[in-house]
């Protein structure tokens, strides 16, 4: 996880699951689980009471404030890695208070070499996947058990803040207002939080009883965690072993709005005629926007925009697509689209907001009512982008040149540590008749169904999904064969169950797409086949050198609806953990995959080696596959190779670079007989920001991803090379929390 919350160890990312017969009996046990409330609270750490301030605290890294003199003190704290709820080796203490309109939170960490300090200036949330200190607060103020907001900064007073989720993980992409102070001591450093109660989402009750976590990272020559409640190994949660908090009394009930206009403009340039000759700059254009968010309670929100504004968004890192069957998967980064965002995760990824591509107005209630949480969003699409068109052995991308209209609503009730939920979706495309001058409808999308999880215990946990959807296609065959208006119908479905105990974790999967399924609002590029993965892994804790070893097996098999082979194997391996913050894993594939009407042998020995040695370079990194291939698109065995690599340096504590070259070749027989090179794919990427302040930074992005092609060894020859150069710089200053003033070129 991107903050570094602690890995609970499951054996693959993600999950998944449906079987239909199977889903609708456990969510409709979930119902009566009284149990599982009672197993949460058995879960929970020690109760903390905490106490209104009746002195004046000012945010400042200086913990002599009157207000901390009767602030509840937090003194026992546990390190759950590498140890396993042991003491820590540094000593921490935490002070936890509020008022009428703030919660507060203060650290004393010790450090017996504050020299030794990780803590470069940087980029809000860029705090280096847990390569640098910090500490913090997670606050679960629904006491739901399962979901919590992280809000931590390093020694620099870098803040980080995300939402983590015990059944979806960590995502890092909302950014909350709130205050924080750091300083630097002779022995150690001291931190000062306060969130105003506005920024938060909680129950209109009183008293209140939320969960707490106090958090500390400590990165040296291994990645300690120490926390202010016991998380065992083996665990198969994480929010639910948070500290009761009470005593939280009289809070303010909402009635907040916050608006967040924007105003900025472009100058775009292109050549004349071919690459080489002489640029033509087009007009200047204008941008204007407008961001409004209004509380009506503490616990929903509404949300509303105008042309929302996506100019300061960070150019995507290219992945190299040769070879490649289906769709590659691109993070959402746009600010619009990240309230709430944590309901969106379910098995089955029905939900992609980067499908919207173009916006120009959109929507959104997110919130909790009737013990139900909830967000709806509604965004009208401009024309523009692509769309996937899924298939049982690969997807094609289909331009869209008509704009559309999306909605997508999200219920989630939580019952204890499980739920139940239900997602619907719709999209309504449209484009325009010149001659009559009015829109036509031209296609649309909808789909529906309920998802759950169920933890019976501490150490097992079981979620599933089914959706069901109806399509009319648009009726467009010069943009893609299958648009020819016609109507399809489909189900997918997802069921996943976990154990994960000490030493034993154990996983079963089994997938059901229909050929007709189609979810537009959503990233689901293979439908048309069944799939069932299982295994598991024994993990040890050795001391010295490696401290954690996983060893695991992982059998996989999938058809199609007429139960021909599409791929199936198995994947031995061994991970472990080591010193200077690594991370090793050694893996074999043996695997076969259909290519045409063929299926084809894989043996693949996979590799993933990782560190962080010292400040100057906190981490780097090396990934890869090597062996025998397929080539899909000429329908051969081959040989090949894939290596990535990254590397993040800090020459300075100002100056962060992170260069990133990844390299993907493939081998195939020749008409003479020997074995020579078909394609070799590059991406390269480098990316420098100089951080003058928490508030002022530059950044410069260069990066470019060509490809050589062998085109007499093609069926269907291509371009003998290409390439494609993209680059950036932004000047940024960060007035406050929702205020920038930049300056750009790309």
């Amino acid at each position: 996880m991107s903050a570094s919350a602690p890995d609970p160890g499951w054996p693959i990312e993600g999950r998944a699951g449906p079987a239909a017969r199977l889903l609708f009996a456990v969510a409709a046990g979930l119902l009566s689980a009284a149990a599982a409330a009672h197993a949460q609270s058995t879960l929970s750490g020690d109760p903390i009471a905490i106490h209104r301030t009746a002195g004046k605290i000012t945010v400042d890294g200086d913990l002599d404030d009157e207000g901390w003199r009767d602030a509840v003190k937090i003194v026992k704290w546990y390190e759950i890695q590498p140890g396993d709820n042991t003491e820590p080796a540094v000593k921490n203490v935490g002070y936890l208070t509020y008022d009428d309109h703030f919660f507060y939170a203060a650290f004393d960490f010790e450090d017996p070499h504050p020299g030794a300090l990780r803590a470069p200036f940087a980029d809000r949330d860029n705090i280096g996947n847990g390569y640098v200190d910090y500490g913090g607060v997670l606050l679960d103020t629904r006491n739901s058990g399962r979901t919590t907001a992280l809000f931590v900064a390093t020694p620099r007073n870098i803040q980080y803040d995300s939402i983590i989720d015990d059944s979806t993980g960590e995502d890092s992409s909302p950014d909350f207002f709130w205050d924080s102070a750091t300083r630097i001591t002779a022995r150690g450093w001291t931190l000062e939080l306060r969130i105003p109660f506005s920024s938060l989402r909680y129950r209109n009750a009183n008293p209140q009883t939320w969960g707490i976590l106090l958090y500390r990272n400590y990165p040296r020559d291994r990645h300690f965690q120490f926390f202010s409640a016991k998380i065992p190994h083996g665990s198969n949660c994480f929010v639910c072993r948070s500290n009761p908090l009470t005593g939280l009394e009289r809070l303010p009930g909402g009635g907040h709005i916050v608006a967040a206009p924007y105003a900025s403009a472009s100058e775009r340039a292109e050549p004349r005629a071919s690459p080489g000759s002489p640029l033509v700059s087009h007009p200047v254009e204008p941008h204007v926007g407008l961001d409004v968010k209004y509380t009506p309670n503490a616990d929903n929100a509404i949300d509303a925009a105008v042309n929302p504004d996506f100019s300061q968004v960070e150019s995507d890192t290219a992945q190299i697509t040769a070879n490649e069957r289906f769709a590659l998967f691109y993070p959402e980064k746009r600010p619009f689209f990240l309230e709430g965002v944590d309901l969106f995760r379910t098995p089955v990824q029905a939900v992609y907001t980067r499908t919207i591509n173009n916006p120009d107005w959109g929507g959104r209630l997110t919130g909790k009512a009737a013990g139900t949480r909830y967000t709806v969003i509604v965004a009208n699409d401009s024309p523009g982008g692509s769309v996937i068109l899924p298939g049982v052995n690969g997807s094609d991308l289909a331009t869209q040149d008509f704009g559309s209209t999306a909605f997508v609503a999200r219920l989630k009730r939580e019952i204890g540590g499980s739920f139940v939920g239900l997602l619907m979706t719709a999209r309504d495309r449209r484009h325009t008749d010149d001659e009559a001058h009015r829109e036509i409808d031209n296609g649309n999308n909808r789909v529906i169904g309920p998802d759950f999880e169920w933890r019976p215990s501490g150490h097992d946990s079981i979620t599933g999904q089914l959706l069901y959807s109806v399509s009319r296609t648009p009726n467009r065959p010069d943009l893609a064969s299958e648009w020819t208006g016609q109507r399809l119908r489909g189900h997918a479905g997802e069921l996943f169950y976990l154990h994960n105990a000490r030493h034993l974790d154990v996983f079963t999967v089994y997938r059901d797409y229909g050929s007709g399924f189609r979810a537009d609002s959503g990233f689901v590029p293979q439908v048309g086949f069944r799939e069932g993965i299982g295994g598991g892994g024994w993990t040890m804790r050795p001391k010295g050198f490696i401290s954690r070893i996983r060893t695991f097996f992982h059998p996989d098999y999938q058809v199609d609806r007429h139960g021909q082979v599409i791929s199936s194997g198995a994947t031995p391996g061994m991970g472990m953990d080591t010193r200077w913050d690594g991370f090793l894993q050694f893996r074999y594939q043996h695997t076969h995959a259909r290519a045409g009407g063929q299926l084809l042998r894989r043996r693949q020995f996979g590799y993933v080696a990782q560190f962080s040695p010292a400040r100057w370079l906190p981490q780097v990194g090396i990934n890869g596959v090597s062996g025998e291939e397929i080539d899909f698109a000429n329908v051969r065995p081959a040989h090949g190779t894939t290596i990535n690599v990254e590397a993040r340096l800090n020459p300075t504590q100002h100056l962060e670079v992170a260069v990133l070259r990844n390299v993907r070749w493939l081998n195939v027989a020749a008409p003479s007989g020997r074995s020579e090179r078909l394609f070799t794919a590059y991406v390269s990427r480098l990316r420098g920001t100089y951080t003058f302040t928490s508030r002022l930074f530059v950044r410069g992005i260069a990066q470019y991803v060509s490809t050589d092609n062998t085109v007499a060894l093609f069926t269907s020859p291509p371009a003998d090379h290409s390439g494609q150069f993209g680059g950036s710089m932004l000047l940024a200053y960060k007035v406050n929390w929702q205020s920038v003033i930049f300056v750009g070129y790309g």
